[in-house]
C-alpha cells in the first residue's frame, strides 16, 4: 500500500494500484494528534488496510515527537493491540 499524508486536510490515504481503499483522519494541537476518524471502502474491509494506515499515521506521529490521542474506536482498539507504544498515548 502506498500511503498518501494530505497535511491541508489532516487526512492519510492509503492507496492500492491508484485506489483510496483507507483513510485516517486527525486534528492537532500542540505536540498532540488527535486521530478522529478511520475508514475502509467496504469492498476492501476485512484485510488489515485500517491496521495498516493506523500503524503509518502513528509512526509518523512518533517520528515527529507528537503524543496521539485515539479518538476513534478502531484507533483506540490498534492501541490495545500494540501495547508496547502505550508510552505514545496522549
Amino acid at each position: 500500500m502506498e500511503f498518501e499524508h494530505d497535511a491541508a486536510r489532516h487526512r492519510y490515504l492509503g492507496r492500492i494500484d491508484g485506489e483510496v481503499v483507507c483513510s485516517l483522519d486527525y486534528a492537532e494541537s500542540g505536540d498532540v494528534v488527535s486521530m478522529t476518524r478511520t475508514f475502509t471502502n467496504p469492498s476492501f474491509r476485512g484485510r488489515g488496510h485500517a491496521a495498516e494506515i493506523t500503524a503509518h499515521a502513528v509512526g509518523e506521529a512518533q517520528a515527529a515527537g507528537k503524543r496521539v490521542r485515539p479518538m476513534c474506536w478502531y484507533v483506540a482498539q490498534w492501541f490495545d493491540d500494540h501495547p508496547e507504544l502505550a508510552e505514545l498515548l496522549a
